[in-house]
Protein backbone atom coordinates (compact mmCIF):
# COMPACT_ATOMS: atom_id res chain seq x y z
CA UNK A 1 0.00 0.00 0.00
CA UNK A 2 1.44 3.28 -0.98
CA UNK A 3 1.32 6.44 1.12
CA UNK A 4 -1.59 8.62 -0.96
CA UNK A 5 -1.92 11.20 1.27
CA UNK A 6 1.72 11.75 0.65
CA UNK A 7 1.75 11.87 -3.25
CA UNK A 8 -1.50 14.35 -3.16
CA UNK A 9 0.55 16.69 -0.79
CA UNK A 10 2.96 17.38 -3.01
CA UNK A 11 2.89 20.67 -5.16
CA UNK A 12 4.41 18.97 -7.85
CA UNK A 13 2.77 15.92 -8.82
CA UNK A 14 -0.94 15.33 -9.88
CA UNK A 15 -3.08 12.48 -8.53
CA UNK A 16 -5.91 10.91 -10.46
CA UNK A 17 -8.22 7.91 -9.56
CA UNK A 18 -10.38 6.17 -11.74
CA UNK A 19 -13.56 5.23 -11.34
CA UNK A 20 -16.99 3.12 -12.80
CA UNK A 21 -19.84 5.35 -14.51
CA UNK A 22 -22.11 3.76 -12.39
CA UNK A 23 -20.28 3.80 -9.69
CA UNK A 24 -18.31 7.05 -8.80
CA UNK A 25 -17.41 6.44 -5.21
CA UNK A 26 -15.51 3.31 -5.10
CA UNK A 27 -11.93 3.99 -6.48
CA UNK A 28 -10.72 1.30 -8.73
CA UNK A 29 -6.96 2.62 -9.14
CA UNK A 30 -4.72 5.78 -8.40
CA UNK A 31 -1.96 7.33 -10.23
CA UNK A 32 0.32 9.84 -9.20
CA UNK A 33 3.06 11.63 -11.80
CA UNK A 34 4.63 15.13 -12.75
CA UNK A 35 3.97 17.10 -15.87
CA UNK A 36 7.54 18.08 -17.30
CA UNK A 37 7.79 19.87 -20.27
CA UNK A 38 8.63 16.92 -22.65
CA UNK A 39 7.31 13.86 -20.62
CA UNK A 40 5.33 13.30 -17.69
CA UNK A 41 6.65 10.93 -15.35
CA UNK A 42 4.75 8.61 -13.08
CA UNK A 43 5.60 7.80 -9.75
CA UNK A 44 3.11 5.92 -8.07
CA UNK A 45 0.62 3.28 -9.88
CA UNK A 46 -1.90 1.17 -7.92
CA UNK A 47 -4.89 -0.80 -8.33
CA UNK A 48 -7.75 -1.06 -5.55
CA UNK A 49 -7.25 -4.73 -3.92
CA UNK A 50 -10.27 -6.20 -5.48
CA UNK A 51 -8.91 -5.83 -8.78
CA UNK A 52 -5.15 -7.38 -8.21
CA UNK A 53 -4.61 -11.42 -8.83
CA UNK A 54 -6.53 -14.03 -10.37
CA UNK A 55 -10.31 -12.74 -8.80
CA UNK A 56 -10.24 -9.35 -9.54
CA UNK A 57 -13.02 -7.49 -10.24
CA UNK A 58 -12.17 -5.18 -13.30
CA UNK A 59 -9.37 -5.90 -15.77
CA UNK A 60 -6.92 -3.48 -17.64
CA UNK A 61 -7.08 -0.59 -14.21
CA UNK A 62 -3.32 -0.42 -14.75
CA UNK A 63 -3.17 0.09 -18.14
CA UNK A 64 -6.34 2.74 -18.23
CA UNK A 65 -4.00 4.82 -16.04
CA UNK A 66 -0.81 4.47 -17.45
CA UNK A 67 -3.16 5.22 -21.09
CA UNK A 68 -4.28 8.29 -18.61
CA UNK A 69 -0.88 9.51 -18.35
CA UNK A 70 0.49 8.90 -22.20
CA UNK A 71 -2.88 11.36 -23.30
CA UNK A 72 -1.85 13.80 -20.43
CA UNK A 73 1.83 13.79 -22.08
CA UNK A 74 0.46 14.34 -25.40
CA UNK A 75 -2.03 17.36 -24.24
CA UNK A 76 0.28 19.12 -22.47
CA UNK A 77 3.37 19.05 -24.89
CA UNK A 78 5.29 15.45 -24.28
CA UNK A 79 4.18 14.11 -27.12
CA UNK A 80 3.10 11.15 -25.89
CA UNK A 81 6.30 10.19 -23.55
CA UNK A 82 5.84 8.37 -20.28
CA UNK A 83 8.62 7.54 -18.09
CA UNK A 84 8.88 5.65 -14.80
CA UNK A 85 10.64 3.02 -12.25
CA UNK A 86 10.00 -0.54 -12.33
CA UNK A 87 10.41 -3.24 -9.69
CA UNK A 88 12.30 -5.41 -11.35
CA UNK A 89 10.34 -8.49 -11.60
CA UNK A 90 7.72 -6.47 -13.24
CA UNK A 91 10.54 -5.15 -15.84
CA UNK A 92 9.18 -7.89 -18.44
CA UNK A 93 5.92 -7.27 -18.36
CA UNK A 94 5.64 -3.78 -18.86
CA UNK A 95 7.39 -3.81 -21.95
CA UNK A 96 4.98 -6.26 -23.00
CA UNK A 97 1.30 -5.21 -21.63
CA UNK A 98 2.78 -1.45 -22.31
CA UNK A 99 5.23 -1.33 -25.28
CA UNK A 100 7.31 -0.12 -22.53
CA UNK A 101 11.20 0.78 -23.39
CA UNK A 102 13.63 -0.83 -20.62
CA UNK A 103 16.73 1.99 -20.47
CA UNK A 104 18.58 0.06 -17.80
CA UNK A 105 18.22 -0.09 -13.91
CA UNK A 106 14.61 -0.03 -13.25
CA UNK A 107 13.53 3.11 -15.99
CA UNK A 108 11.13 2.72 -18.22
CA UNK A 109 9.91 4.99 -21.29
CA UNK A 110 6.69 4.56 -23.14
CA UNK A 111 7.56 6.45 -26.33
CA UNK A 112 4.70 7.97 -28.77
CA UNK A 113 3.96 4.88 -30.58
CA UNK A 114 3.00 2.76 -27.44
CA UNK A 115 1.87 5.64 -26.23
CA UNK A 116 -0.24 6.02 -29.03
CA UNK A 117 -1.54 2.50 -28.85
CA UNK A 118 -2.36 2.56 -25.01
CA UNK A 119 -4.36 5.94 -25.24
CA UNK A 120 -6.35 4.53 -28.73
CA UNK A 121 -7.14 1.21 -27.02
CA UNK A 122 -8.40 2.94 -23.71
CA UNK A 123 -10.01 6.39 -25.07
CA UNK A 124 -12.95 6.44 -27.86
CA UNK A 125 -12.23 9.24 -29.97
Amino acid sequence: MFDWKYEFNQPDREVYKLTIIDNPDIVQGLISFTVNTDHVYMYLLESAPFNLGKGKLYEGVPGNLVAYACKVSFQRGGEGFVSFESKTKLIDHYVKSLGAYHFGGHLMVIDSIAAKKLVDKYFKP
